[in-house]
């Protein structure tokens, strides 16, 4: 068995020309963190749907086979993580799935990281057909998923109404393949905070834990993006799931304070930041994003 690839990630979701989401939210931050980034992009947007319009290509299922068959056919297709974002089409994502099985038949230590995109706010902003995809192909081959609440209530069912609930669906989840299950992001407290629960199972030990802090008054893009990333290279980095958790936590409050901070201080008082001013902060966050200040802690449940 060839040894297991140091640190590089194939990460196959959308890109913006301009701005921060997708791959232009994941790649800089796991570089920053010490990974080789390759990208295939699912879709390639002038800037994201945010704003009065948009304008691009979408990658078809016979594209992502191409350029996958070029990686291939010139022996550069070995890398230690996989990690997928966005994608809008049902023959997409079943070609991915075909893409991970194949890596992982290549390299059985790969670890496959799924952000299973489909929606947000009571919302679905992909087709409904890829719901039955993510449940029934590729849960049962991903290693760690990051759904949101509303992703997760829809991938299992559960309505999730408190922690007992959230745990519940994150166990379904878990039965289904993936041993790390993150909840990105849930709003189930009276207050105005929000709630990002993990839960890990390894040779039969579960341990899960919970971190909360305040909603900003804010809209923000491409955090799910820089989300998932920060946590495939700090599970990597750190060995264990608590601190993973905290400093991806804290990474992405870094970045999305830094962000409104600036965006109000563009609008000016009163005003209304625009969504070009709204573009996350990343690179002026580097220093963060390598040596994140631990300023959430994760408690355990």
């Amino acid at each position: 068995m060839a040894a297991r690839p140091e640190k590089s990630v194939l990460s196959i979701q959308s890109t913006v020309v301009f701005g921060y989401v997708g791959n232009k939210s994941a790649t800089f931050p796991l570089q920053v963190l010490g990974f080789d980034v390759s990208t295939i992009n699912s879709v390639q947007f002038s800037n994201h749907t945010g704003y009065k319009c948009f304008k691009g290509q979408v990658l078809n299922s016979d594209d992502l086979a191409c350029l996958y068959d070029g990686l291939k056919e010139n022996s550069i297709g070995s890398f230690s993580h996989i990690l997928t974002g966005y994608i809008g089409s049902k023959s997409f994502l079943e070609k991915v799935a075909e893409i991970v099985v194949d890596l992982k038949k290549n390299n059985p230590s790969l670890l496959y990281v799924c952000d299973p995109v489909m929606g947000d706010n009571g919302k679905m902003y992909v087709p409904d057909e890829l719901l039955p995809v993510y449940i029934n192909t590729i849960l049962p081959i991903a290693d760690i998923v990051t759904p949101n609440q509303f992703e997760i209530e829809n991938l299992t069912g559960v309505k999730i109404n408190s922690e007992e609930d959230a745990i519940k669906a994150m166990q379904i989840l878990h039965d289904k393949g993936p041993r790390t299950v993150v909840i990105s992001s849930s709003e189930f407290s009276h207050d105005t905070s929000i709630i990002c629960l993990a839960s890990s199972v390894t040779n039969g030990h579960k341990e899960v834990y919970k971190v909360q802090f305040q909603k900003l008054p804010a809209i923000f893009v491409g955090t799910g993006d820089l989300f998932a990333a920060c946590l495939l290279a700090w599970l990597e980095k750190e060995s264990g799931l608590k601190l993973a958790l905290e400093k991806t936590i804290s990474t992405l409050q870094s970045v999305i304070k830094r962000t409104l901070d600036k965006a109000q201080a563009l609008a000016g008082e009163g005003n209304t930041p625009t969504p070009a001013q709204m573009e996350l902060q990343l690179v002026q966050s580097k220093a963060d994003i390598e040596n994140p200040p631990l300023t959430h802690s994760a408690s355990a449940l």
